[in-house]
C-alpha cells in the first residue's frame, strides 16, 4: 500500500516513511491511495476475537510488508497490554440501544491513548531499526500531550516537545504532561490558544532548518498511524452490537476531526455505519459547515470541554479530500484560499455527499452540564463533558430507536471535576489508583511566548 498527499504535489510514500514524515512536503496530510473492504462474511467471520486480534487484522494491510506480521503482533500486543480493563474499549448500555463506548482505559485515561500506545512502538520499534534518533513535536487542547508522553518516552530514539495553551486545560491535564519527568521529555505552556500551538508545529514541519539536521515526526493525528489505530475500536463497538446483521451509528466529540474521521473509513472498509454524528461545543466550525456551509474562523471559546476548543480542524482536509473525489490540486486551492480568507465553501454537490453519512449538533456549557446530571440520575453513569456533548448530540440527532447509537467516551471524568461539579452531580470524580498522587507529584515545565522563533529557538537549544 501507497500513501498519497491531500494536496497532490509530494511524492507517494510507503507505511515507514509516512509514519515518520507527518505532513507532505505540500503541506497536505498523507492518506492511502486506497482502503481495504470487508465482506459482511469477513466480518462476522471476526466475532469473538480479542481487540488486539482484531487489531492485528484491520491494521496489517496498512502496514503492509514494512514490519514483520510476528513483529507487528507484538508490538500490538505491547501496546494494548497497559490498559486497565481486558476489553480494552468495552461498551457500557445507558439507555434504550444507547451505549458508551470507553476510550478511557490506557494510562492517561484518555481516547489519545488508543492510538498513542500503538504509534509510540511502531516508532520504537522502526527508529531502532534504522539507528536514527528524531524530533517530536506535538500540540495539545488537553490529552494529546500526555498520551504522546506516555506512548513514546519509552523510546530511547526521541527529544519530545509538547505544546499546550497556557491555562486553557485542566489540571489534571497540565499535572498529567508535565509531572512526566525525563531528559528527552520538555512540555511549553504558550501564550495562546491551542490553534496557535497547532499552527507553530505545522511552520515547524514546513521549514525544518533549526533542527539541525534531526527529522521532526508528528504524534498529532496528522500522522497517519493515529487515525489507522482509531478505526479498529469502531469495527469492535459494532462487531459486538450485532455487525455486520445490523448497522450502528455513532456519536463522536469532535475537535480535529481525526476521531470521527476514522469512522468514515471503516464505513468505506465495509462496516455496516448508518449515521456519524460530529458531536460540538462553542466552537461549532465543523456543525456550521455541515448545517450552513460554512467553514469559517471566528474567535475561539473557552469551554468546559477544553479538548475541543479547537477552531481549525486539521484532519478535516483528509475528508475534503474524499468529497473532492482525490483531486489534490482542488484541494491545494481550497486550503490557500482558506487560509487568505479564513474561511471556505464547497459546491453543493461536495456538501450533499457529506450529509449522507453525517450529522451535527452543537452543544453549550449549560447543556453539557444538564445532560451529565440527567445520566447520572438516570443511570448512576458519570459522563465527562466531551462524551456528555457526544451523547447530546446522538439524542438530538438520533433516527430509528432500533439502531445502536455509541456515543464516544473521550476522557475520564476525573480529568474534568469542575464540569462535573457545576453540572450538580454531587458525586466527585476520583483519579484511578495508579494515579492517585498526581497532585504530589513534582511539575516540569516552561511557559513560553505566543512566537514561531523563540519555540525554535528552545527546540533547538534542547535537542
Amino acid at each position: 500500500m501507497k500513501y498519497i498527499s491531500t494536496r497532490g504535489k509530494a511524492p507517494k510514500l510507503g507505511f515507514e516513511d509516512v509514519l515518520l514524515t507527518g505532513l507532505a512536503s505540500d503541506g497536505g496530510l498523507y492518506v492511502p491511495d486506497k482502503l481495504p473492504f470487508y465482506s459482511p462474511k469477513q466480518i462476522a467471520s471476526w466475532a469473538g476475537l480479542s481487540y488486539q486480534q482484531l487489531a492485528y487484522k484491520l491494521i496489517k494491510p496498512f502496514v503492509g510488508s514494512s514490519i514483520p506480521a510476528r513483529d507487528l503482533e507484538a508490538i500490538i500486543g505491547k501496546s494494548y497490554g497497559s490498559f486497565r480493563h481486558e476489553a480494552v474499549t468495552p461498551l457500557v448500555q445507558v439507555g434504550h440501544n444507547e451505549w458508551i463506548l470507553e476510550l478511557f482505559h490506557g494510562p492517561t485515561l484518555a481516547f489519545k491513548d488508543v492510538a498513542l500506545q500503538l504509534l509510540g512502538h511502531l516508532l520504537d520499534y522502526v527508529l531502532d531499526r534504522r539507528n536514527e534518533r528524531v524530533v517530536i513535536m506535538g500540540a495539545t487542547s488537553g490529552d494529546t500531550g500526555s498520551a504522546a508522553i506516555e506512548g513514546c518516552r519509552r523510546c530511547k530514539n526521541i527529544d519530545i516537545f509538547i505544546l499546550h495553551p497556557n491555562k486553557r486545560v485542566s489540571e489534571v491535564q497540565r499535572r498529567q504532561m508535565t509531572t512526566a519527568i525525563g531528559k528527552n521529555i520538555f512540555n511549553l505552556a504558550v501564550e495562546g490558544n491551542f490553534d496557535d500551538c497547532q499552527q507553530m508545529v505545522k511552520d515547524c514541519f514546513a521549514d525544518q532548518s533549526f533542527l539541525k539536521g534531526k527529522r521532526l515526526v508528528a504524534v498529532n493525528s496528522i500522522n497517519w498511524a493515529r487515525i489507522m489505530a482509531q478505526i479498529v475500536y469502531y469495527f469492535y463497538a459494532a462487531i459486538h452490537l450485532g455487525a455486520p446483521h445490523r448497522a450502528v451509528s455513532f456519536s463522536v466529540p469532535t475537535g480535529n476531526f481525526g476521531d470521527i474521521f476514522a469512522g468514515y473509513l471503516a464505513k468505506k472498509m465495509g462496516l455496516p455505519v448508518d449515521r456519524l454524528v460530529i458531536a460540538t461545543n462553542r466552537n461549532d466550525i465543523l456543525h456550521r459547515f455541515l448545517s450552513q456551509n460554512q467553514y469559517q474562523k471566528t474567535r475561539l471559546a473557552h469551554t468546559l470541554s477544553p479538548s475541543m476548543d479547537i477552531m481549525v480542524s486539521s484532519n478535516f482536509e483528509r475528508m475534503l479530500f474524499d468529497l473532492y473525489e482525490n483531486n489534490g490540486m482542488a484541494i491545494n486551492t481550497l486550503m490557500q484560499d482558506f487560509q487568505k480568507n479564513n474561511g471556505l465553501s464547497v459546491p453543493a454537490k461536495r456538501l450533499a455527499g457529506a450529509r449522507q453519512i453525517f450529522d451535527s449538533y452543537a452543544v453549550n456549557d449549560k447543556l453539557t452540564c444538564e445532560t451529565i446530571k440527567a445520566v447520572f440520575e438516570k443511570s448512576e453513569y458519570l459522563l465527562d463533558p466531551h462524551t456528555a456533548i457526544g451523547v447530546k448530540a446522538g439524542r438530538e440527532c438520533r433516527g430509528r430507536l432500533s439502531t445502536p447509537m455509541v456515543t464516544l467516551a473521550t476522557a475520564h471524568p476525573a480529568k474534568f471535576p469542575e464540569a462535573i461539579q457545576k453540572a450538580g452531580v454531587k458525586q466527585n470524580p476520583d483519579l484511578p489508583y495508579h494515579m492517585r498522587d498526581l497532585f504530589k507529584r513534582k511539575e516540569k515545565y516552561d511557559v513560553i511566548e505566543n512566537d514561531l522563533k523563540q519555540v525554535q529557538a528552545y527546540v533547538s537549544k534542547r535537542i
